[in-house]
């Protein structure tokens, strides 16, 4: 069962890791195999007195087995994976307001300006409309673009779980920003079942057509909605109240980002959301309760063994919790794990934890086939099979507190080549963290928090938010001791084998001998980094952070970030989601320049958080000086003419001019810093935002200046995004890009990069490259046996997979 359950996993896992479905016909490969199994099977009947050949067929057997199991996963993935790319939003359709008639499916997650949820689409009544069945909607209500504050002190959703609307939208397909070392949101769109994404016309004539549909799932909605009103009122202004929110119903969006990061530099992110330990709590609570009231009923006792009572209470209190949880993955894996345990009690088997865990693990991957590409499924049942294995077939009593800290131990070691893979950094100060904040997360504050919601007691909602006040208190002061987190570049895939069998070693009981050597099988995920551009060569990546603008330039030495792209709510921003995971991913540890052109929020909507979470030399940028810019960096004025050397590169400032400060009749846009990199292979040119009036200018100055700086150069970001206010023909004669890179949000409301513009650089004979059609753009100056060589690569058709749109 345990090599059954591997391998059918193993399938489902390469599956999401294929560019291409694969045609169904190819699970005919089943047929065979099973045939072949069968044969071997009937050959070992009719064979059982020689024993060499009855060995021969056992290992046979298992092999076609596994080989089948793996198929089975494999097709069964793909067989899903068809089904679900079947209801797709039609290109043609995408923007268009569309009439559709359909019930809110689940809880409103409320944003900055409005709300988000689940809509499930009944009916469709534009004609010839083709609309997906699961999308997600964004609402704003009218002048909600205008006074923030207001709208999140209300926090009142207009549409409630359960309820039937007729409504006007317009839909996009899934699509997000595609980075290295990013979140995949078209992945995770694709694993939640949202087949397009779209925001409801607020003028429109939206008509709410029934209170309530009786359907299981909206039931459980409606109860989650109710909870979170409940505990959102109870807590009302209070900065915690989000993570009571998520120990309750697994709504982790209230989560401040900031709180966030303290949970993953201390190592406790795994406890402010539903997990395994607090379902396993509930469950056994449940378990201990019915069974001390059962066994002192005698009539009871007698129709029904007081163990077998126990289990089913335990199992429907696990069902229950895990369904108002959300049903995540986490979630799943417990309660799976507690079904299989109340099966074996009430069938009097003896099962391992190893059968349980594969069971449990089998059951997942069978209803949910992409949750093996969620960090959270390896984290979850990778935490139980660490614990299993390092703590399990050991001899004699170990005393509470010497289990407890093998246990923080064993977790800590174990966990980290995982976490090195996915978050590129693991907590230093995780064991101390977790030794207070399990015991007050899962046996105070989720405890008191449940018997609050349910409960009309908002004595209980307090306590318990007095209890995640403290353990927040000393979480903050532990995130302030020096070394709390390890941070480094994104390790090589490959080495995670030996990482794992060399923590596997480790692990080993007391006595086996040198169980330092294990530790050797982690040092290449350590210590193998990236490799650097050599001296006069440089690496470029112009990162898709949407409808804006963030490079990063790293030459042999140093690292340059020009722009931090944009910010889309109070809580998050394009410097946090997508530069800081780059950077980290990348190895940078520091920025030795930060240039921010002009005061847009999408060119300096990120920088906050940059400044605030990496430290930066200095910050060159044309933003007026009362700017707030978070963290301490040496502030300095960008004008033309200031020049410097990395490397062998070289970095000119062409404009703005020093005059134009003192000049009020001077946009943003037009005061953007235009920065000129030069290598010896080849050049860049970072063009802001400036406008024709600029880009001539520009090409005028150039002649007159003491020393002539050619705007000419190799590869150049179009200016404004490719608006038509800037790309003059005369500019782009003037610089002559060989290729040319346009940075636009998926089909967003400016139309940027228009029609007309994209047709000059065309004419002009540039290579055309679009971070919304190719993701982040890889740019690669170098010599090569001393000719200069430039590539350019789409990270979008780089790391391509199946649920990917391409253009």
């Amino acid at each position: 069962m345990i090599f059954f359950a591997l391998a059918f996993v193993l399938g489902a896992f390469c599956l999401q890791q294929m560019p291409v479905l694969p045609s169904l016909y190819w699970a005919f490969l089943l047929v065979p195999c099973a045939l072949v199994y069968c044969a071997f099977a009937y050959l070992q009947l009719r064979h059982s007195s020689s024993s060499a050949l009855i060995y021969a067929l056992t290992y046979l057997r298992r092999f076609l087995l596994v080989a089948f199991s793996f198929l089975l996963g494999f097709f069964w993935a793909a067989a899903y994976a068809t089904f679900r790319l079947g209801d797709a939003l039609p290109h043609d359709w995408e923007n268009k307001p569309v009439v559709i008639i359909g019930v809110v499916a689940s809880v409103s997650e409320f944003t900055e300006r409005g709300e988000r949820f689940h809509f499930d689409v009944e009916q469709v009544l534009t004609k010839a409309a083709v609309i997906p069945q699961h999308i997600s909607l964004s609402y704003y209500p009218p002048g909600s673009w205008g006074d923030t504050q207001t709208l999140s002190a209300e926090r009142v959703s207009k549409f409630k779980a359960g309820e039937r609307w007729r409504i006007t939208v317009r839909l996009k397909r899934p699509h997000g920003t595609q980075n290295p070392h990013g979140f995949d949101f078209e992945a995770w769109a694709l694993a939640e079942n949202i087949r397009a994404t779209g925001t409801i016309k607020a003028k429109a004539d939206n008509t709410k057509l029934q209170d309530f549909v009786w359907r299981p799932q909206y039931v459980v909605e409606h109860v989650r909605e109710l909870i979170q009103q409940r505990i959102s009122r109870a807590l009302v202004d209070k900065p915690y109240s989000g993570i009571i929110q998520a120990l309750v119903m697994g709504d982790d969006s209230q989560i401040a980002v900031n709180d966030w990061q303290l949970f993953l530099r201390t190592g406790t992110s795994h406890l402010m959301s539903i997990s395994g330990l607090h379902i396993t709590m509930l469950s056994g609570l449940a378990f201990g309760m019915i069974g001390f009231i059962w066994r002192r009923i005698p009539l009871l006792a007698m129709r029904l063994p007081t163990r077998k009572a126990a289990a089913v209470g335990a199992v429907l209190v696990a069902l229950v919790y895990a369904l108002i949880a959300g049903f995540a993955v986490p979630a799943q894996r417990t309660l799976y794990m507690i079904i299989v345990f109340a099966v074996a009690l009430w069938s009097g088997r003896q099962l391992i934890i190893s059968q349980v865990l594969a069971l449990a693990l089998l059951l997942v991957v069978l209803l949910d086939p992409w949750a093996v590409i969620s960090p959270g499924f390896w984290l979850s049942f990778g935490a139980v099979a660490i614990l299993a294995y390092a703590l399990g077939a050991r001899v004699g009593v170990t005393p509470w507190l010497k289990a407890s800290l093998q246990t923080q131990w064993a977790v800590t070691i174990g966990m980290l080549p995982l976490l090195l893979i996915m978050f590129h950094q693991a907590s230093i100060i995780s064991p101390l963290a977790n030794a207070f904040a399990i015991p007050l997360i899962s046996f105070i504050v989720t405890p008191l928090a449940l018997l609050g919601s349910f409960l009309p007691l908002d004595f209980a909602l307090y306590l318990s938010y007095q209890a995640l006040n403290v353990c927040m208190q000393l979480l903050m002061w532990l995130d302030q001791l020096p070394a709390a987190v390890w941070q480094q570049q994104a390790p090589p895939l490959w080495t995670i084998l030996p990482a794992l069998l060399g923590i596997a070693w480790v692990l080993l009981p007391r006595g086996f001998p040198m169980r330092w050597v294990g530790w050797l099988g982690v040092l290449p995920m350590l210590l193998i980094a990236a490799p650097h551009p050599q001296s006069g060569d440089m690496k470029v990546t112009v990162l898709d952070v949407g409808q804006g603008l963030s490079v990063v330039v790293q030459t042999a030495a140093h690292t340059l970030l020009y722009d931090a792209g944009a910010r889309y709510s109070t809580q998050t921003d394009a410097g946090g989601r997508i530069v800081l995971p780059y950077l980290q991913g990348e190895g940078v540890r520091h920025l030795d320049g930060f240039v921010v052109s002009h005061n847009d929020t999408d060119h300096s909507g990120g920088m906050a958080t940059v400044l605030t979470q990496m430290p930066v030399n200095w910050l060159l940028s044309s933003l007026p000086q009362d700017s707030v810019l978070g963290g301490n960096v040496n502030r300095i004025k960008c004008f033309a003419g200031q020049r410097w050397n990395w490397d062998g590169v070289k970095f000119e400032v062409l404009h703005p001019q020093l005059g134009s400060y003192e000049d009020t009749a001077w946009t943003d846009n037009n005061r953007s810093c235009v920065l000129k990199i030069t290598s010896a292979s080849g050049s860049l040119l970072l063009t802001g935002d400036i406008e024709k009036s600029i880009e001539l200018a520009l090409i005028e100055s150039q002649a007159s200046q003491q020393e002539f700086i050619p705007l000419k150069s190799d590869v150049m970001i179009a200016p404004h995004h490719g608006s038509k206010t800037s790309s003059s023909a005369g500019f782009i004669a003037a610089v002559k890009p060989e290729l040319t890179i346009f940075t636009a949000g998926y089909l967003n409301r400016f139309r940027h990069p228009r029609s007309e513009v994209l047709t000059r650089y065309e004419q002009a004979g540039s290579r055309i490259l679009r971070s919304d059609y190719d993701g982040a753009v890889l740019l690669n100056f170098a010599t090569d046996d001393k000719t200069a060589v430039i590539t350019a690569d789409s990270w979008r058709k780089q790391n391509k997979y199946y649920w990917h749109d391409f253009y």
